[in-house]
C-alpha cells in the first residue's frame, strides 16, 4: 500500500537497487555470506552460470570453480584474501551448470554494516572468454609476423654474412695449406693460431645468427641493454656495404629494461636497415643509447627511460610523407624492397612496452628515429 505522503510512482531505495541489479544481464552479481555461501542471485548470474536462484542460494561459491581449483584451495584463498584486505580480484576458468567452462574476470568485495562488522561479500563476475580468445589470436598473429620479419631480416643479412664467412674460410684454408708445407715450427704455430682465431670468429657469428633466428615464444623479461645492443651491432655490421660506417655510443651503467629481447633486437635492426637504405652511396649510421629523464615532453611520458637513437646522414624524409611512416604497409621503397611493416612493428612494440617512438628528419641532411623504453622499476635512481 502506498502512503499518502509519497507519490504513487515512488519506489523505496532498496527496491530501486534490487531492480537495477536484476536488470544487469552481462554481469553475474550476487552476495555471499562471510563463509562463502550464496545469499542472493541476479538475472546476469543465471544467464552466465546457468543456475536459477533456488538452485544455488545456500550453496558454497566453490561450486563455480573447476575441480583442480577446488583441490588447490583457490576459492578459500580468495575468500580469506577478501576478508583480510577488503577485496580480491581473480581471473580464470569457471564452470557452468551444464559443465562447460568460461574464462571469468571476478571481483570480491567485503560489505559491512553501520558498525563496521562484516555482513557479507559482493561478488561480480564477467564472462570474458571471447576477449581472451581474441587476445590469444592477436598474440599468435603478432608472433607469426615477428617470425616473418626475422626471416626477412636474415635475408637482408645473408649477403654480408656469406661474404664474411667466405673470408674466414679463406683464412682457415690458406693458413692450413701453408702450415702443411712449412718445416718451421714457430711459423706453423703462428699459422695454426690464425686458423683458430678465424674459427672462433665464425663460431661467434654462428651463435649470434642462431640466437636471433631461433623460433621461440615472445616473452617479456628483464634484460641488460648493452648486451642486446652489442649483439645487434654485430649482426648489422654484416649487412652494411663498405661505404657505410656504423658508429655506436652506449652509455655505461644503463639500467635494465623489461621487454622481449628478440623484439627489441628486431626493432633495432629494422631501424638500422631503414637508415642504410636512406644512404644512397656513402655515409654514416650512428646508434646512441642513453639513460634519460622525461617530464612529459615525449607523448606525455614521465620518469626514467632508456633512449635508443638511430641517426643517418641520408637523404631525409619528405615532410608530406613523415606523418605516415608508422602506418602498416606504407613504404617509400621500390616494389619488392620493403614490406612497410618494419616501422609499424617498431611503433607497436614501443606502445606495447609503455614507451614511445618519434622521428625527426630534414631533407638532404638525414633522419633520427628515437625509441624510448621505460627503465626497470627495480633499478630506478634519482638523478641530481
Amino acid at each position: 500500500m502506498v502512503s499518502a505522503d509519497r507519490p504513487a510512482h515512488s519506489v523505496m531505495p532498496e527496491a530501486r537497487y534490487e531492480q537495477l541489479v536484476q536488470a544487469v544481464v552481462d554481469y553475474a552479481i550476487y552476495m555471499l555470506d562471510p563463509t562463502g555461501h550464496v545469499v542472493s542471485w541476479n538475472a546476469g548470474a543465471q544467464r552466465i552460470k546457468g543456475y536459477a536462484a533456488d538452485e544455488v542460494i545456500g550453496r558454497h561459491f566453490s561450486l563455480f570453480f573447476t575441480d583442480q581449483d577446488c583441490a588447490e584451495g583457490r576459492p578459500d584463498r580468495l575468500l580469506l584474501q577478501a576478508l583480510a584486505e577488503g577485496g580480491a580480484q581473480d581471473e580464470g576458468w569457471r564452470v557452468r551448470k551444464d559443465g562447460t567452462q568460461f574464462w571469468a574476470l571476478a571481483a570480491l568485495d567485503v560489505i559491512r554494516d553501520e558498525q563496521g562488522q562484516v555482513i557479507g561479500l559482493a561478488k561480480v563476475t564477467r564472462d570474458i572468454t571471447d576477449r581472451r580468445e581474441s587476445a590469444l589470436q592477436l598474440d599468435s598473429m603478432r608472433a607469426q609476423l615477428f617470425q616473418a620479419q626475422k626471416l626477412e631480416a636474415l635475408g637482408q643479412l645473408s649477403g654480408g654474412l656469406a661474404h664474411d664467412f667466405n673470408n674466414l674460410l679463406t683464412i682457415i684454408l690458406s693458413s692450413a695449406r701453408l702450415a702443411l708445407n712449412s718445416q718451421d715450427p714457430s711459423r706453423i704455430r703462428r699459422l695454426l693460431g690464425h686458423v683458430l682465431d678465424a674459427g672462433q670468429r665464425g663460431t661467434q657469428l654462428t651463435q649470434q645468427l642462431l640466437s636471433f633466428a631461433r623460433h621461440r615464444q615472445l616473452s617479456v623479461s628483464r634484460i641488460a641493454v648493452a648486451s642486446v645492443v652489442e649483439s645487434t651491432r654485430g649482426l648489422m655490421e654484416h649487412a652494411l656495404p663498405r661505404e657505410i660506417e656504423l658508429l655506436h655510443q652506449v652509455q655505461v651503467d644503463l639500467p635494465p629494461i623489461e621487454v622481449d629481447a628478440g623484439q627489441l633486437q628486431m626493432v633495432l635492426l629494422n631501424l638500422m636497415f631503414n637508415a642504410r637504405d636512406a644512404i644512397q652511396v656513402q655515409g654514416r649510421i650512428r646508434l646512441v643509447v642513453e639513460h634519460i629523464m622525461l617530464a612529459g615532453e615525449v607523448e606525455g611520458l614521465q620518469g626514467q627511460f632508456v633512449r635508443f637513437e638511430v641517426h643517418d646522414d641520408g637523404q631525409g624524409i619528405d615532410p608530406h610523407v613523415l606523418p605516415r611512416i608508422f602506418e602498416p604497409f606504407f613504404t617509400t621503397k621500390p616494389f619488392g624492397k620493403g614490406t612497410g611493416l618494419g616501422l609499424s612493428q617498431a611503433y607497436g612494440f614501443a606502445r606495447q612496452s609503455n614507451g614511445a617512438i618519434e622521428v625527426t628528419s630534414r631533407l638532404g641532411e638525414g633522419t633520427c628515429i628515437s625509441l624510448y623504453l621505460p627503465a626497470s622499476p627495480n633499478d630506478l635512481h634519482t638523478e641530481e
